[in-house]
């Protein structure tokens, strides 16, 4: 199969599909790294690429981290990713997700399909009419888990974030701690909120100008434009927007000595985790301190597949093993030549049978 696919990106998945449906206008990817430890379960991203060659990256990307971020979090699920093609003017019609829906029930329950960029809560409802392989569906008493899954990935980073303040910088409490948060959206706008609730303060960007300055004036934080943040000085830099970020230029730019943030496949490539390190960085491995969402739905799923419910606190209790998680990364590569990226890699390794 490798010699098969020669991008940099294929790491042997089990299933690489493209989904066109000609009546809807549906083109889509359905990529499934690894069902070693169960169903391959992850978001499903709509996202217009002018380059299509990236669509098929992402999923690629995405579908891998999906594998180690559930064996990581020790979720009976394998790694899978959904990515749906949109037009520049990013038009979703109910005839593209009826579609959709009908390209993951026709793999079975090989992918369970969950809430990413660009999808909302409405749309599971609406993929789940035609399949019951969807997860991140509203709980109906707001006591269950189920619904948006962004705030329960904003908990979890929030945790990580003060797990690394207290590795790196000594410290056990926030306050008075800078942390430059890159994109205010659900996810990195709740982690702005805990945050300023222990007293950090808070630099802001997003580019959304005027979502990141709704938060900051909401928070009392300081705004700067999106291209600066990554300049900020400050003592934490947390990347909530997209990836691959942390390349040679993006790392050049740092100056904070913790990164820790939701953005999925931050490491541009490989070499950047060593290189983090070599700057004296501490790195808070993405799938690993951005599992809360997956967390929350993946439970969700699995309690009503046995026709039971899944309690809030439930989630709660495997969002409170995240910084312990963590803390065993850094140790490791503490007592190692390794960065903390690849020992989380090779835990996860082992834990997917390769």
């Amino acid at each position: 199969m490798t010699a098969f696919w020669t991008g940099p990106d294929f790491d042997d998945h089990e299933s690489v599909q493209l989904v066109h449906d000609r009546a809807s206008g549906l083109t889509a990817i359905l990529a499934l790294h690894s069902t070693h430890l169960g169903p391959g379960a992850g978001g499903t991203r709509f996202w217009h690429y002018p380059d299509p060659a990236d669509a098929m990256r992402d999923a690629l990307r995405l579908s891998r981290g999906m594998s180690y971020k559930n064996a990581m979090a020790g979720l009976p699920m394998g790694g899978g990713k959904g990515v749906i093609l949109a037009d520049a003017q990013r038009r979703k019609s109910p005839e593209i997700l009826a579609a959709f829906g009908d390209a993951i029930a026709a793999l079975g329950g090989r992918y369970v399909c969950a809430e990413d960029v660009g999808m909302t809560e409405a749309d599971m409802v609406a993929i789940a009419r035609r399949t019951e392989h969807v997860t991140g569906l509203p709980s109906a008493d707001g006591k269950a888990a189920g619904g948006d899954p962004g705030p329960f990935t904003a908990s979890g980073i929030y945790l990580g974030i003060k797990a690394a303040v207290a590795q790196r910088l000594g410290r056990d409490s926030l306050k008075g701690v800078h942390v430059a948060v890159q994109g205010c959206g659900s996810v990195g706008g709740g982690v702005a909120k805990l945050l300023a609730g222990d007293g950090a303060r808070l630099t802001l960007a997003d580019i959304d100008e005027a979502r990141a300055a709704a938060l900051a004036r909401q928070l009392g934080a300081e705004q700067v434009a999106a291209e600066a943040i990554m300049g900020t000085q400050c003592d934490v830099f947390s990347p909530n927007a997209l990836g691959a970020i942390l390349g040679d230029a993006g790392i050049a730019r740092l100056q904070a000595p913790i990164v820790a943030g939701g953005a999925n496949n931050q490491l541009a490539r490989p070499e950047h985790g060593p290189a983090l390190a070599a700057r004296g960085i501490l790195y808070a491995p993405d799938y690993v301190i951005n599992a809360g969402g997956i967390i929350a739905v993946a439970l969700e799923y699995l309690a009503r597949r046995s026709g039971e419910r899944c309690g809030i606190e439930q989630v709660q209790r495997r969002l409170d093993e995240i910084p312990g998680r963590l803390s065993d990364i850094w140790r490791q590569a503490e007592g190692s030549t390794r960065s903390p990226d690849q020992v989380a890699d090779a835990m996860a390794q082992k834990l997917i049978g390769r």
